[in-house]
This record gives structure tokens, sequence and C-alpha cells, in this order.
């Protein structure tokens, strides 16, 4: 917040009371749009785990829906509250300890949908661009495009070269560590099946991403057009992925108030900034512990339950 209101002039006492005054109903129904996205993202893990087939052991199991959801629920906490993102890390750690599976392949599909949100990301940024270029009078800034084609363009050939170069990288490994990567590529490269469903669920995770947006301007009693929510809401998880900070905090903040003020007021655009990311990142804060609880409880229950089988 002092970032915020040192970078932008505004005033403080207006931009309270616009958050004060924003509609109640419609913020909790942003929340509950918001949580949705774990809900989507959650079917799609669950069929990349079940491309890359971490479950041809019959004592592996595929999480449910609720399940997988909530493990990436404990990766955005843990993305949260340290640095360089390894909430992607842990909830595939999580995972394996909950399951037994291969924590190679599993890691492996959670690297894939990495690539696929980057895809999905540029193509969803793309078009708020051109929107925003062609129905407003206000010009995007260019940088985040350029940001997002540079990680797509990474992406793709980080991924051409897993395909091509993998065997060469083998040689050089121990068998022991040849096993892990293996696993690994596998998990990768694999999870590109069923691209349509996998696909589905993505873009229904990130439009929920966006509608959470739109419903905290519409909770405000701003009026904002839908080009500039879905500009303003891709960039921000463009943003939230950057390490310098946990979870982006500070960044995110001060770019989607950057942007929205190309067409509103700074106070206003800091309210919204705030609003949103109360429930993006501070909600996710608190709710995730309870998340990583019920982890921690299915961890212990399952170890118990080996150590009497054992005994």
């Amino acid at each position: 917040m002092y970032f915020l209101i040192s970078r932008f002039s505004i005033d403080l006492e207006a931009t309270l009371g616009t958050i004060k005054g924003s509609n109640p109903i419609l913020y909790v129904l942003a929340v509950l749009v918001h949580y949705t996205t774990f809900l989507f993202r959650g079917q799609r893990w669950r069929l990349l785990l079940r491309n890359a087939g971490v479950d041809r052991s019959k004592e592996i199991s595929l999480p449910s829906v609720f399940g997988s959801g909530r493990l990436i629920l404990i990766g955005w906490f843990a993305s949260s509250v340290t640095w360089f993102r390894i909430g992607d890390a842990y909830r595939a750690y999580a995972y394996t300890k909950e399951s037994g599976a291969s924590f190679a392949r599993s890691g492996g599909t959670v690297v894939a949908e990495r690539l696929m949100d980057i895809l999905l990301v540029f193509g969803l940024l793309l078009v708020g661009f051109l929107s925003m270029l062609i129905d407003s009078d206000s010009s995007p800034p260019r940088v985040l495009l350029l940001a997002g084609l540079g990680l797509a363009g990474f992406s793709l050939l980080a991924l051409l070269g897993v395909h091509l170069f993998w065997k060469r990288v083998a040689t050089f490994l121990p068998r022991r560590l040849f096993r892990t990567y293996v696993g690994f590529r596998q998990g990768i490269m694999q999870s590109f099946r069923l691209l349509p469903q996998v696909g589905v669920f993505g873009l229904l995770g990130w439009l929920a991403e966006v509608g959470r947006l739109y419903l905290v301007i519409k909770a405000t009693g701003l009026d904002v057009g839908v080009d500039l929510v879905l500009f303003v809401a891709i960039a921000a998880a463009l943003l939230s992925a950057t390490p310098i900070t946990p979870g982006g905090l500070g960044v995110v903040e001060t770019g989607i108030a950057g942007i929205l003020a190309l067409t509103i007021s700074e106070g206003s655009a800091v309210s919204i900034a705030l609003l949103d990311r109360s429930i993006s990142y501070l909600s996710v804060v608190i709710v995730g512990p309870i998340a990583l609880a019920r982890h921690q409880h299915i961890v212990i229950k399952k170890t118990k339950s080996q150590s009497r089988s054992a005994s």
C-alpha cells in the first residue's frame, strides 16, 4: 500500500472510501468466481497426470477434482509467501507424498502446465491488446505484450529442445539421474495429449480470473471496458510470475493500477487493485494454510496406515 500511495498521486481518504463503499454482494461473488479457477485448473491437472501415466501402478490413484484443486491452492499459497515460485514444485511434491507417485513425472506435468499457460496467456493478452487498440482511445502498454511474446517463444523453444535433444543430455547423466530425467521428460511430453479438453479447462481457469476482476470493478460502481478488464487480468497474472517478490507482491498491484489509470482516475485504479489483490493474494494467504493442514493430515494418515501394514 505504501508503494502504491507513493507511486501514484491519490487521495487516500477517497480511495479508502471507494473500497468501503463497494458492493459486498458483488465482492463475495468475485471471491466465489475466483475459487472456481482451482476447480477448472484442478480438472486440467488431473487430465495431465492421467496423460503422463502417473497412475499406472494400482497403488497410485489420481486425485479428485477437489483434491487436485486443493493441491494447486497449496502451490499458490507457497508461491505467495516465498520467492521464485517454488509453489509449483511443492505442489508436485505434495502430490507424491499423498499418492506415492513419481515426483519426476508429476513435476513434468506441472512444467507442461506452465508451458500451456504461457501460450494461453499470450493469446489472451494479444486479444485484449488488439481489442483495446480498436475500441479504445488509450494505447495499452506494449512492453507486457512483448514480454508475453518473449515467454511464449522461449517456451516453444524449450519444449522443442526437450523433444529433440533429450537423448544427448541423458548420455551425460549418471544412471540414477537418468531415470529421473526420463520420468521428468515423459511427464512433460506425454501431458500434451487430449489438448482440446485440457485447453478448455485451462481457458475456463483464466476466464475465472477475468471474471473476478470484472466483478470487483462492478462492485466499486466504476465503468471499465471488457477489453481493458481482459488485458489487465491477464497482465496481472503475467506480473505475478515475477520472482522479485512473493506472489508478485507490490509489482502486480502497481501494474493493475498503472494500466487501469489509462482510463480512470489513479485513486479509483488503486482502489480496484487493492480490492482485487485482497482476493487473488490475501485470501490465498489466509485459506492456503487450511489446505496445507488438510494435506498434512492425509500424509500422516497414510504414514500410519503404511506402518500398520508393515508391522
